[in-house]
């Protein structure tokens, strides 16, 4: 009885898995397992049947077993199985179970040979076992058959290997008898896992199919290429006994009498057969989930912990309940108002690292987006010159005038004031757009409640338009105002006496030209395959130049230009790039970089580009004009300005250049403050005041409150999870206290192997299965015999000292003197343990 607790604590691990798969919610526990691995027609499924004692698997050539079975076996008065996918339904006709596997198994597979590594769970209640979980696991083989893909063999061993890794998984590895372990798939996969043999349990099938004169004895004593835990022989039923309709209790009893009669194993029969293989199995699981049992509570109390907070709310939830209705929507709506305005206003707690929030993308627009596009709305300065001689002239008409005409200034000026009206525009479209963003963003929280999101979507989207025409309004009356009255008599404004002498300066204004405006990672795209293409570069941009450096740490700089005559263009996105770019050029046709007439830079974003070309605006690179100028040019008269005209179109471009920079330095100031009075700061308080009164007013507040079905099903879930976790805690926190557990055998002793020296090609040894055996009193004495020499097995340690297990040099092993037992092995057949 020393292990009857911990036998309890295997049909709890059965019920987890059950529990943990119906309910489609990871577990992610390794819960302690034996998988069954061996060559095809090893013997896996008969190693199986024996242990129920029934006939219930399929069977037949080639692979029969096409997907994992998952076998748990319990321990009960009466007989009968049980499907995961057929639950509540009993079989208790085991031809039935066959028939329902095999239905199962071509369901998911095909009718033919096809795989899959999607388990069937049956669970076999009987007086006649011990408990038990196996899995059952496709035959490794080499050739694919039917339709079968190429790579059939490396699908098995991935499938194999996705159950043997797991530290808490037995390995029951099966080898017939009749070929050579040394080529034993299944122990070539359990060393590559488990290297100290901790986990492998050796299975000996097909004993009586050996050829006369010849045993397993070397094997079966764990002698040859030993395991931690040793081998256990079996004997099945043949394939005549089978279709004989042989019964297992009679094939059980033939076993025994096997083991007991043979001269090779009559001294072994107790720790050989199907029911010590049972017992032992049933002992080694029950030790091993105790081994790992510490670990495999903490995983639980962990999950446990993960799960009690929301589980002890969903536990005294009431859905229909009113006031729990009216309680969270407050909550929702407080919620919601505090989501928007750190999202908006920005805050110290949960910071976001991965994107920019709206109040930072908005900041964006204001201080680099708009004052983009407000220079993009400049008149180019040939442009400017000649629309200015236009208006002299027009002004004069057929007299010749002695003075420069004010009236030629202000239509100028007013005619670029009203130019600006479209950025402005764009601007408050643009912090329109982030602003729906956030709140759409804020209103994924209330996904529990789709009736409440989607209500409170609608209200603040709706109040930010409305806003948006107000908005709109108040900037076009800014642009209205400044268009009303021109100021002359701005503190700012050069006026007519030093316009002239401005003139001259204008182009000289680089008293901070060293000042460093943008610093950061630029890609240049135009680099030749060549010379090594597309390359990053650390880029540093001043008021007179733009240099790139090899690295951030500005040591070695590769170029510096300047930036007289330059200007940006815009480049289309290549189909293959992922990178967003831009191009520097320069206006008189000379070539920027090298032997390149431009130079192309990428970025990783289309905000990036942006920043970019701001901060060039900033150093004097303006955006490059469309070729509208140059095609009405040539339509236009050439005309010639005589020196007294060009005189009077060089003043007023200054004084147009001065005043249009008072107003621009206005609207990029106002603009912010227009926008965030009219309609940021106002949907804050329409959100934190109205909004509760607007959803009252909206409808039924129970139909607003109705949970989301991912909702009520994610609350069940969690409940059912967490009960079944609490559950097995209390389970185990029983057993653990209370049971004993027979310890792990000890590292398998070699020291009476020796490694062979040398590299070459290892001559095959004599059969492990002849029968030349000394007499006990004439076999070496283990750890104080010398070792023969031998060379290494080709299967590699099995064995805590690391050393390759050894075949003996079987001629030493007795001295002429002592006659052999039985006759020597058949000359044409090597025999393989």
């Amino acid at each position: 009885m020393g292990n009857r607790g911990m036998e309890d604590l295997i049909p709890l691990v059965n019920s987890l898995q059950d529990a943990f798969s119906s309910i489609g919610q990871a577990c992610n526990l390794d819960l302690p397992q034996i998988a069954v691995v061996g060559g095809q027609s090893a013997g896996k499924s008969s190693v199986l049947e024996n242990f129920v004692g029934k006939d219930f698997l399929p069977r037949g050539s080639g692979i029969v077993t096409r997907r994992p079975l998952v076998l748990q076996l319990i321990n009960a008065i009466t007989e009968w199985g049980e499907f995961l996918h057929c639950k509540g339904k009993k079989f208790t006709d085991f031809d039935e179970v066959r028939q329902e596997i095999e239905a199962e198994t071509d369901r998911v597979t095909g009718a033919n040979k096809g795989i899959s590594p999607v388990p069937i769970n049956l669970r076999v209640y009987s007086p006649h076992v011990l408990n038990l979980t196996l899995i059952d696991l496709p035959g490794i083989t080499k050739v694919p058959v039917g339709d079968q893909p190429a790579d059939i063999e490396q699908q098995i061993r991935d499938m194999i290997m996705q159950f043997i890794t797991r530290e808490s998984c037995l390995i029951l590895a099966v080898t017939p008898a009749n070929t050579d372990l040394a080529n034993s798939d299944a122990l070539k996969l359990a060393k590559d896992v488990d290297p100290q043999g901790l986990r492998t349990i050796g299975v000996i099938t097909k004993l009586d199919l050996m050829d006369e004169g010849t045993d397993a004895q070397d094997v079966l004593e764990n002698k040859l290429l030993p395991l931690r835990r040793g081998y256990i022989g079996v004997v099945n039923r043949s394939q005549k006994d089978i279709e004989g309709k042989k019964d297992i209790k009679a094939a059980l009893a033939a076993e025994r009498k096997f083991f007991l009669t043979h001269p090779s194993y009559r001294h072994l029969a107790d720790s050989m057969g199907t029911p010590h293989l049972q017992k032992t199995l049933n002992q080694q699981l029950t030790n091993h989930i105790r081994d790992t049992l510490p670990a495999f509570r903490s995983k639980l109390q962990s999950q446990v912990l993960a799960l009690d907070k929301e589980a002890e709310e969903y536990r005294h939830f009431r859905p229909d309940d009113p006031s729990r209705k009216t309680k969270a929507l407050l909550q929702m709506v407080q919620q919601f108002a505090v989501d928007f305005e750190k999202r908006i206003e920005g805050s110290g707690d949960q910071v976001d690292t991965v994107e920019l929030s709206g109040g930072a993308k908005i900041n964006r627009i204001f201080h680099e987006r708009f004052p983009f596009e407000l220079v993009k709305m400049e008149c180019d300065d040939k442009e400017m010159r000649r629309e200015i001689s236009y208006a002299i002239k027009n002004i004069h008409g057929i007299r010749t005038g002695l003075f420069t005409p004010d009236m030629a200034f202000e239509a100028i000026v007013k005619k670029q004031i009203v130019k600006l009206k479209e950025p402005c525009i764009k601007c408050i479209d643009l912090v329109i757009q982030e602003l729906i963003n956030t709140v759409r963003q804020c209103a994924n929280k209330l996904g529990t409640f789709p009736m409440l999101r989607e209500e409170t979507e609608r209200i603040v989207t709706s109040h930010i338009r409305e806003r948006e025409s107000r908005a709109k309004e108040q900037v076009l009356l800014l642009i209205d105002v400044q268009l009303a009255y021109i100021n002359t008599n701005h503190e700012d404004f050069i006026g007519f006496a030093n316009a002239q002498q401005r003139s001259s300066q204008a182009n000289k204004t680089s008293s901070a030209g060293n000042q460093v405006i943008r610093k950061g990672w630029l890609t240049i795209n135009n680099i030749s395959i060549m010379k090594g293409g597309a390359k990053e570069y650390w880029f540093v941009l001043t008021a007179e130049s733009l240099s790139w450096f090899k690295d951030d740490e500005e040591k070695e700089k590769k170029y510096m230009l300047p930036l007289d005559n330059l200007k940006v263009r815009d480049v289309e996105k290549g189909f293959m790039s992922s990178k967003h770019m831009f191009a520097i050029f320069n206006t008189e046709q000379r070539n920027v970089f090298k032997d390149n007439r431009f130079l192309e830079l990428a970025c990783n974003t289309q905000e990036e580009v942006d920043s970019w070309r701001a901060s060039l605006l900033r150093a004097g690179v303006y955006p490059e004009k469309s070729s509208v100028e140059s095609e009405s040019s040539g339509a236009s008269e050439n005309f010639s300005m005589d020196p007294q005209l060009e005189r009077k179109v060089e003043t007023i471009r200054n004084l147009v250049e001065s005043y249009m920079a008072i107003v621009n330095k206005c609207i990029r100031d106002l603009m912010p403050k227009t926008i965030m009075h009219l309609m940021i700061i106002n949907v804050k308080d329409f959100i934190n005041a109205e909004l509760l009164a607007q959803l009252y007013s909206a409808g039924d507040q129970n139909a607003l409150m109705d949970e989301s079905q991912e909702q009520v099903q994610r609350r069940e879930e969690v409940l059912r999870t967490h009960h079944a976790l609490k559950e097995a805690l209390a389970i185990i926190g029983d057993i653990s206290t209370s049971t004993i557990t027979t310890p792990l055998p000890p590292p398998v002793d070699s020291s009476w192997l020796q490694t062979g020296q040398g590299g070459g090609r290892r001559s095959p040894p004599p059969s492990p299965t002849a029968p030349r055996r000394m007499s006990a009193g004439q076999r070496p004495a283990g750890r104080g015999a010398p070792p023969p020499p031998s060379r290494p097995g080709p299967l590699g340690p099995f064995n805590s000292s690391g050393d390759s297990p050894q075949v003996p040099n079987r001629p030493n092993r007795a001295p002429p003197s002592v006659p052999s037992r039985r006759p020597p092995p058949s000359p044409t057949r090597q025999v393989p343990p």
